[in-house]
């Protein structure tokens, strides 16, 4: 029978953090940032505080990643640590809400971008009372299919268009921070600047899920841990030095969108970066700016393929999903049914909402799952102090336990100020817990 095999080095395995957490964000995510929070000094607290809970958890997968390098990252976490219950659940989630609406709103923000060129693609195709569906969604269906098809391929392919497109992404970013500290234009007078926002700890929460919406991806690195050379070492040195490269970036880049701009325009701006080149350069610094902004979301899209569908595939080798999904292919050695079908769903995602309903619903499923998995270092050191923990997490218990605490505040409140997207997360959660009765029947019987 065919297998995964370790073809990814550590410059693939960092390729996979800096580039599927660096995605859209960046590139959109200012503007609802100012307008829940409302002063300058607020947006930077947030993005440090998020960048800050992020390596968190990257610090404590980290001892997670070294200790277990199998398939399907968290996945393995919970089930070790809780259940083959809470890694079914996780792996369910991850299918049908967590990683395919991040595929689905990268996608969709990859669309807004290239509307910049083709204006067309804002036309409206469809409309009802309750779905409306724009030309350049299409264009975005396209993206994910042909990216799907090409990880399909082979992680090598994929790995080796990761390297290559990060590269790509960081340099824009550079260029974008470099370009907009030293420009004439700016003045340091923004920084000072403010509108009235919804404020208070909603407001600073209300950022906080669009800043965490900024770096979510940093642990999809630990999906793919069959298929990284010397995943003890390469894991945590991805893991880390990964997250804390991005949080550079992102403080760097808001430096420069702030010298450039004060809160109103900000606020006011669907596109910031394209709004602060423009500043600079004119309508070619917002065009330059929309063509990087697409190059790091089809990294990032491509990323979170790669990484996503390992999932599917370490729940069917359990014998908890579909069992076509835990196939290897004989030639191109990856789970590629699980890859298409991960592609497929997230495809038919695009047509579902709003890019600001779309990270909402993402980040509220996701950080559930992320406290459960940080959790589990720490049943872990007590289930199974047998376990080789080639790397052990900086500052614990300290590190996971605020991690955890702060999540579960984030999660209340996502709650209470978005409930109509929580609630949709939490049913789509709930809703495989028949289907995990079935397949653990199914399992059983097998075994007999």
């Amino acid at each position: 029978m065919a297998e995964l095999r370790r073809d990814l080095g550590v410059w693939g395995a960092a390729s996979i953090v800096v580039g599927t957490v660096i995605g859209s964000g960046i590139f959109l995510v200012p503007k609802t940032m100012i307008q829940k929070v409302g002063s300058v000094e607020m947006v930077f607290l947030v993005w440090i505080a998020a960048g800050l809970l992020s390596l968190a958890g990257a610090l404590t997968y980290a001892e997670l990643a070294a200790a277990m390098s199998e398939a399907g990252g968290e996945y393995v976490y919970l089930r070790e640590a809780y259940g083959p219950f809470f890694g079914f659940i996780y792996g369910w989630t991850q299918l049908w809400v967590a990683k395919s609406g991040s595929v689905a709103t990268l996608a969709t923000g990859f669309f807004y971008y290239l509307a910049n060129f083709y204006p067309s693609l804002e036309g409206t195709l469809y409309a009802s009372s309750w779905i409306e569906i724009r030309i350049g969604q299409l264009a975005a269906i396209g993206v994910i299919v042909g990216l799907g098809i090409l990880n399909f391929f082979g992680v090598k392919w994929g790995g080796g268009v990761q390297i290559a497109v990060t590269v790509v992404k960081v340099g824009c970013i550079l260029a974008i921070i470099l370009a907009g500290i030293s420009s004439v234009a700016g003045n340091p007078g923004n920084f000072k600047t403010a509108i009235p926002a919804v404020g208070g700890l909603s407001g600073f929460f209300a950022a906080m899920v669009a800043a965490l919406w900024a770096y979510d991806g940093w642990n999809n690195v630990t999906m793919v841990a069959s298929e990284i050379k010397q995943p003890q070492r390469n894991l945590p040195l991805a893991l880390t030095a990964g997250t804390a490269l991005v949080i550079a970036l992102y403080l760097g880049t808001n430096v420069a969108y702030f010298y450039l701009l004060n809160a109103g325009e900000v606020a006011a701006s669907n596109r910031v970066a394209g709004a602060a080149m423009s500043k600079v350069f004119g309508d070619w610094g917002a065009a330059a700016v929309s063509v990087a902004a697409m190059i790091s979301m089809f990294a990032a899209i491509n990323g979170s393929i790669l990484s996503g569908s390992r999932v599917p595939y370490a729940m069917s080798r359990d014998g908890l999903f579909f069992r076509a999904l835990g196939h290897v292919h004989a030639n191109y050695h990856t789970p590629a049914a699980s890859i298409l079908a991960l592609s497929a769903w997230s495809a038919l995602l695009v047509l579902s909402g709003r890019y600001e309903q779309l990270f909402t619903y993402v980040i509220f499923a996701s950080w559930i799952l992320y406290a459960l998995a940080t959790a589990s270092v720490i049943v872990l050191r007590f289930k199974r102090p047998d376990l080789p923990r080639p790397y052990r997490t900086v500052g614990y218990p300290v590190v996971p336990i605020l991690f955890v605490l702060v999540a579960v505040a984030l999660l209340g409140n996502t709650l209470i100020e978005s409930p109509r997207e929580s609630i949709l997360g939490l049913l789509l959660i709930f809703a495989g817990i028949p289907f995990y009765v079935y397949w653990k029947r199914s399992a059983a019987v097998r075994k007999v």
